[in-house]
């Protein structure tokens, strides 16, 4: 009896034991892998070809990362926004074992605190959300601690959101069809400090009623094919000293909250972003040469000449460098043959096609943590130079005699030569962007030339009554940019003090100041109805109302040449109104420019303390004489077409059509001179009676009554556009007429827009009252035409007044885009 025990204990050892024996012990990594095709790098992949999946191998678990993505292959569409060569921005990142899964982390920087004591730090962590982006299953370890996953779903998701996109823009709605997608081995790659992972994504609807930009663009909209990738890059080596933003400076800011900051300081501590660049030899104070330069890439799909072009404009940046004490600092190259332009370590400028032009801009790879720029990345939309090609084309109207044809000389032809002019300044532009350099709309008031981070309008001169565009844009950096990279990039040495370092920025920004070069970016310039006077963008000059009226007189005799010379023989006659367009439309933005001297206020970026000077509301004559130019825009003058014009415009032939980039018409096939000169007008009333300008209007003049009060304003609206000798069915008399109805309606919008002040909307109200009295009063006109155009009026009027609240004015007239197509945010 006492041996039972024993015996049970050793048979049920036993049976363990081969318990133990019979059951798989897990795989090793390096078990798992073999036989997989190994791809190198920062972090190893291995694909196994007969499942088509996609592994991931962890080397060390819990460590930070970087990790973004971007678009490879686009959709070529501005209105989809979802262009070749498209990033992200990055993210800091961890895997993190967590049992039997690994988490995708995402650290939540944008919260956190400079503490370094662990309870405060943590305290910090627990107190807001991070992001689990991803969760993965083990598949096997190594005894080091590296693990594998699999990553095949991870990398054939929709990670940069085009669905959204596709979605948000009324495509309908589109879903990623695995079965149509896999891992684009020809692309995914691993370096020593990075991993680029790329993949072919289809997505599938079976309604493509809504798809209207999704046919323009692929061969068929119920399945859209493009690639994506995913990078991991790991994070920059010790070295890179974050600098302080300034508002003054004209850098993009980066900001987060710090917790530990003291007490009555700022929780945002903001910084700039900018490219690491460090001396070769501490010592050097000047002409120094950088241990690593920074280096970009022009894509080798640009065609000749407009690559050389990009090149020269994109190099326009190392006389900053230079000024700012550094030796070859900034360089630009063709991208070598056998270099991938998504791979984060180079730096692009890539030239894009679309089917609409639009916008160009210039985006970044940063370090979240510290601002350091790791990727410039630079999208130039080719459809650009062929709009400013039309533009120069209605300007010069240049095929004539032996060059009715074309012109067969590039050197000799203008056109040519203005585009690529504009092709370098845009390629400067970007590149700026890239550097970390925000807009500066100010600095056209201090000269053509002074910054290429404005938005120029070509410079045109008139020799002999014909437009002149030989200095159409500027050459070279501007001052302005060499400031800014000055305040980003200088090295001051390691020796400074940071307090030492901290006023050599600030004076060279007061330097700048003293030397009149301004600083107004994208926030006071864009808004219509913004006050700053010398924020405008496609401007030029530092008198608006000399410039207006310049312009005026400009488009007034290239309209007096506009004629078939204006395109080359054998085209459509109708595509001269495609080319009218730019022409008719050439004061569009410097009457914007005017306009933001009505009820404007001079101010700068104030710090306490830099000696820049307060606020000052416009002078009351400059304003005036600002509001007598922004007027004459509503004249008969200015927006009747002559008959030799409207004469040599048929309808669109088969093959050719009317677009967004043509005036609509009420008429039918036929031009619309009317519905041209409504367009035009309303782009003017848009500015007069917009909300912000017309409570600005009546709150300066509370403050000094010299100004003009928002009633003077929609006065000079209503005298202007009413005042026509009676004259019966003319051209010139019934534009004039449909201006008024433009104007009537743009004050009714204004008194009943919420956005605007309430005295503003009675001061609308009331003047609205004065018309319609005066139009009851007066006698009715003898004229046919005009009574039957004041009973219109009056209709109108008494139609508001039933109900304002519940009263929905006219849309105004959509004129066709000046500004490239798509939204406004360029970078």
């Amino acid at each position: 009896m006492p041996r039972k025990p024993l015996l049970l204990s050793t048979l049920l050892l036993a049976a363990l034991t081969l318990s133990a024996q019979d059951t798989p012990r897990p795989q090793t990594l390096t078990a798992r892998i073999a036989g997989m095709q190994h791809i190198a790098g920062f972090v190893p992949l291995d694909y196994e070809a007969k499942s088509g999946k996609l592994f991931l191998e962890i080397p060390h678990p819990g460590t930070d990362l970087l990790w973004t993505d971007s678009l490879p292959y686009g959709t070529g569409s501005n209105d989809l926004g979802l262009d070749r060569g498209q990033t992200a921005p990055a993210r800091v990142v961890r895997f993190e074992r967590q049992g039997s899964k690994v988490l995708l982390t995402e650290r939540n920087l944008g919260l956190g605190t400079s503490a370094t004591e662990p309870a405060e730090v943590l305290a910090t962590r627990q107190s807001f959300p991070e992001s689990v982006l991803w969760g993965f299953k083990v598949e096997a370890e190594n005894p080091d601690g590296s693990l594998l996953v699999d990553a095949t779903d991870f990398f054939l998701r929709d990670v940069h959101h085009v669905s959204e996109s596709l979605t948000a823009t009324h495509q309908g709605s589109y879903k990623v069809d695995a079965s149509r997608s896999a891992i684009a081995l020809d692309s995914t790659k691993g370096f020593p400090r990075n991993t680029e992972v790329e993949t072919i994504l289809t997505f599938t609807t079976d309604d493509i009623t809504r798809a209207h930009f999704v046919s323009d663009v692929t061969p068929d909209p119920h399945s859209l094919t493009i690639r994506e990738r995913q990078s991991f890059v790991a994070l920059p080596e010790p070295g890179f000293t974050p600098r302080r933003y300034d508002p003054r400076s004209g850098y993009f800011d980066l900001s987060h909250r710090d917790y530990n900051a003291p007490l009555g300081a700022d929780l945002d501590q903001r910084f700039i972003e900018r490219h690491r660049l460090i001396r070769k030899d501490p010592n050097c104070r000047t002409n120094c040469d950088p241990v690593e330069p920074i280096t970009y890439y022009v894509d080798r799909g640009a065609p000749e000449p407009i690559r050389s072009a990009l090149l020269e404009g994109a190099r326009w940046w190392n006389d900053a460098f230079t000024a700012a004490g550094w030796h070859n600092a900034f360089r630009v190259d063709v991208l070598p043959a056998d270099a991938d332009p998504m791979d984060v370590r180079y730096n692009i400028i890539q030239w894009v096609h679309r089917y609409t032009r639009g916008w160009s801009y210039g985006a970044t790879v940063t370090d979240p943590r510290t601002g350091e720029i790791l990727k410039g990345n630079v999208t130039l939309g080719s459809l650009r130079g062929r709009q400013d090609y039309l533009i120069a084309e209605a300007l010069l109207a240049p095929y004539t005699g032996p060059n009715a044809k074309g012109i067969a000389d590039a050197a000799r032809d203008p056109m040519l030569q203005m585009v690529l002019a504009r092709i370098r300044q845009l390629s400067a532009h970007e590149t700026g962007h890239t550097l970390g350099l925000a807009h500066n709309f100010a600095a056209s008031t201090a000269g053509q030339g002074t910054s290429v981070m404005d938005y120029p309008h070509p410079y045109i001169t008139l020799a002999n009554g014909v437009p002149d565009l030989s200095h159409a844009y500027a050459v070279g950096i501007g001052p302005w940019d060499k400031v800014a990279i000055n305040y980003g990039y200088r090295d001051f040495g390691r020796k400074e003090q940071p307090t030492a370092e901290t006023a050599s920025l600030n004076k060279i920004l007061t330097d700048a100041q003293a030397a009149g070069l301004p600083y107004i970016t994208d926030q006071d310039a864009r808004p219509l109805g913004s006050a700053n006077p010398k924020a405008h963008l496609w401007d030029n000059g530092a008198d608006p109302v000399a410039e207006l009226n310049r312009i005026l007189e400009i488009r007034k005799a290239a309209l007096a040449r506009f004629g078939p010379s204006v395109i080359r023989e054998g085209q459509p006659m109708a595509t001269l109104q495609e080319a009218l367009v730019p022409l008719y439309l050439l004061h569009r933005y410097q009457t914007e420019a005017a306009a933001k001297l009505i009820a404007g206020v001079n101010y700068e970026y104030n710090l306490r303390g830099d000696g820049q000077p307060n606020p000052t509301i416009i002078d009351p004559a400059i304003q005036q004489k600002a509001l007598e130019a922004v007027l004459s825009t509503l004249k008969p003058d200015v927006l009747d077409l002559p008959e030799n014009i409207l004469a040599i415009m048929p309808p669109h032939p088969p093959g050719w059509q009317r677009t967004r980039e043509s005036f609509a018409s009420n008429a039918g096939a036929i031009f619309d001179p009317v519905a041209a000169a409504e367009a035009s007008a309303d782009l003017t009333l848009s500015l007069l009676c917009n909300p912000e300008r017309a409570t600005r209007l009546f709150e300066l003049h509370m403050r000094i009554t010299k100004t003009p009060g928002l009633r003077t304003v929609l006065e000079g609206i209503s005298n202007t556009t009413a005042e026509r000798p009676e004259g019966g069915h003319t051209t010139s008399s019934e534009i004039e007429r449909a201006v008024e109805f433009r104007g009537l309606e743009a004050m009714l919008a204004l008194s009943v827009e919420p956005n605007t002040a309430s005295q503003a909307r009675a001061i609308a109200r009331s003047h609205i009252d004065d018309l319609l009295k005066k139009w009851t009063i007066e006698p009715m006109p003898t004229d046919s035409a005009e009574a039957i155009h004041r009973r219109a009026l009056v209709d109108r009027v008494q139609q508001y007044l039933k109900d304002p609240q519940k009263f929905v004015p006219v849309k105004p007239q959509q004129a066709p885009p000046g500004m490239p197509i798509g939204t406004d945010d360029e970078m």
